[in-house]
């Protein structure tokens, strides 16, 4: 099964195996935690501020630093 075919959307979460669903999203979730690691960091390197990130993310100036800052 290929990185797309194993994404689940919402109306994938409506039908099939509720736990196979559980499995695949957990490893969506593990998946898409680590691409933000690598974007925030080459974002940091590229000289984009805590602020902007977090703009980007949705989240608080101070959330991200807590999370990806002095790592």
């Amino acid at each position: 099964m290929s990185k797309e075919e194993d994404a689940v959307t919402v109306a994938a979460a409506e039908s099939g195996d509720p736990m196979e669903t559980l499995r695949r999203i957990a490893a969506q979730r593990r998946e898409l935690d680590r691409a933000e690691a690598v974007a925030v960091r080459r974002a940091r390197v590229g000289g984009a501020s805590w602020a902007f990130i977090a703009t980007l993310l949705g989240v608080t100036r101070q959330a991200v630093h807590k999370r990806y800052g002095r790592r």
